[in-house]
């Protein structure tokens, strides 16, 4: 019975929204909402998933600001193999992510969520809200259907011994294990990178996915 309770607290539903909200640029608005972000992982359920954003938590509040924002930049947005681009992990920059960019924005409409956001549909913390908001299984669905891309992530993280490894070890501990297929995908992408696009200069999505002010890429 407590190997059932302990397996049951472990695969519970990660905590979207507070993840979504971790991963996003740490700005002046996310150092005040510093207390409030403390009482929200404090009350989280006993599980794994908390553990490890416990010690993601812990390097946050011994790290300065500016230092914060300094490594989130290195990590994010000047190394490829840490992007929050997930659908960059499947199709790289090829003109295919533009229709996948495209059915995920038709997906957050027909659950009744129009993406009033500056960033691209595929990023994760708009991932990450999106399924905090809909219907139960529209965005599991999504982040099923990414599960490479995010364990992609998580391993590239863990190579650069980023704290933000935490965040994504608690949000694959409550989504579907790599089925065999999915973990040699996996293994292909860190020993390969990204798809390369072989022909035509296009822009990799079309006008209607691109975000109206343009997001962090």
């Amino acid at each position: 019975m407590k190997l059932l309770d302990r397996a049951r607290r472990e695969t519970r539903r990660p905590p979207f929204k507070l993840l979504s909200v971790l991963l996003s640029y740490p700005d002046a608005r996310l150092t005040e909402a510093e207390d409030e972000l403390s009482q929200a992982i404090a009350a989280l359920p006993p599980s794994r998933q908390k553990e490890a954003i416990e010690r993601f938590w812990s390097y946050w509040r011994v790290t300065p600001p500016t230092d914060r924002a300094e490594h989130y930049v290195e990590t994010f947005d000047l190394h490829k193999r840490c992007s929050l681009y997930l659908s960059f992990y499947l199709q790289g920059d090829k003109r295919q992510r533009g229709m996948s960019l495209l059915h995920l924005k038709r997906l957050y409409a027909a659950a009744g969520l129009v993406l009033e956001s500056t960033e691209l549909p595929d990023y994760l913390p708009v991932i990450l809200e999106f399924t905090e908001l809909a219907p139960e299984g529209y965005g599991e669905a999504i982040l099923a259907d990414l599960r490479p891309a995010l364990e992609a992530v998580r391993q590239s993280l863990q190579a650069a011994s980023s704290p933000y490894m935490h965040l994504l070890d608690a949000l694959c501990l409550g989504l579907p294990r790599l089925s065999p297929l999915e973990a040699e995908r996996v293994q292909r992408i860190m020993q390969e990178g990204p798809p390369g696009e072989q022909v035509g200069l296009e822009p990799f999505a079309p006008p209607e996915v691109m975000p109206e002010q343009g997001g962090r890429r």
